[in-house]
């Protein structure tokens, strides 16, 4: 309830919950008290298909219990645990204090497999095939979603087994890459560029740099304009890691190829992010991860 901002919802859903359930116990005291005329034969007098008749008998005693056991189990769940609006319960149950806790006793359990790696580096790590098996299962739950299961990428997701990287492969970058995240951002820098011949000089120049197929008369003319995109990449074009901004020379293109794909960055910009994995592991579960990432593309996975 915390989300609301005055305490009338509070009395609001109390007082639902508490008239819903009175509600059901009045009606139940209602219809056991209810008598309805009935003839000799022991019917309502009401008749459906000519022959089939209702019964004016009572209803089953055992039935009746049951509705009654029900009211008194929700009143008696609603005096413990939370229901009535902010009131917490005689238990003080939440689902916060649940949740904290069987974490808690996870890392409980967990701890003595991960005391063996706390004197490791990110190499040693890397060559052993215990904590590797870990880290391949972090990867799997955390990770796999936007790299894929191989690690190997996809369009707008880095390829993780290459040796290219955006902000730097140290174990040191990967760690604070894993820990806070990223964001990436190209700003839109066609009016920077000039005319929109202008930003298919520059692209044809950008793939020039890369020795992939291009128009050499457009990328001379585009070599000038690229001006506007060396405050990030350089102006060799090998891109600033402390910026996040790609390497053009490498041939390796994160968003697309060929001169579409990257007028459409040069008009559009773009906007990239890895969300921080802090606040879901804990650090020596984030020391593995960095580990395994780290060994992806500097040598091939141990024994098993």
């Amino acid at each position: 309830m915390s989300d609301f901002t005055h305490n009338f919802w509070s009395i609001y859903v109390a007082g639902l919950t508490l008239a819903g359930i009175f509600g059901c116990a009045l009606l139940l005291w209602m219809t056991a008290r209810k008598k309805i005329d009935s003839s000799d034969d022991n019917t309502t007098g009401h008749v459906w298909d000519e022959d089939l008749r209702e019964m004016n008998n009572p209803m089953p005693r055992w039935w009746m219990w049951l509705f009654v056991i029900t009211i008194v189990f929700a009143l008696g769940y609603l005096a413990v645990y939370p229901g009535l609006g902010t009131f917490a319960g005689k238990f003080g149950w939440t689902q916060v204090n649940e949740y904290q806790d069987e974490m808690k006793k996870g890392e409980e359990q967990i701890a003595p497999v991960y005391a063996r790696f706390a004197a490791m580096t990110t190499e040693q790590l890397a060559g052993d095939a215990p904590a590797m098996a870990i880290g391949e299962r972090l990867f799997m739950n955390n990770c796999a979603q936007c790299h894929g299961s191989d690690a190997h990428g996809s369009k707008g997701f880095p390829n993780l087994t290459d040796g290219d990287w955006l902000y730097g492969g140290t174990p040191e970058q990967i760690s604070e890459t894993i820990h806070k995240g990223r964001v990436g951002v190209m700003p839109p820098m066609a009016d920077a560029v000039g005319s929109s011949d202008d930003v298919r000089n520059v692209a044809h120049y950008v793939l020039s740099l890369s020795a992939s197929p291009h128009d050499s008369v457009r990328a001379s003319l585009g070599k000038s304009k690229f001006v506007a995109c060396a405050a990030c990449h350089g102006m060799d074009g090998k891109g600033n890691q402390a910026l996040g901004a790609p390497n053009l020379t490498d041939d390796i293109w994160l968003h697309g190829w060929g001169e579409a794909a990257i007028t459409s960055m040069i008009n559009s910009g773009k906007t990239n992010q890895m969300p921080a994995q802090a606040d879901k592991l804990n650090e020596q579960q984030l020391r593995v991860l960095t580990a395994f990432v780290w060994g992806k593309s500097n040598q091939s996975s141990p024994a098993r």
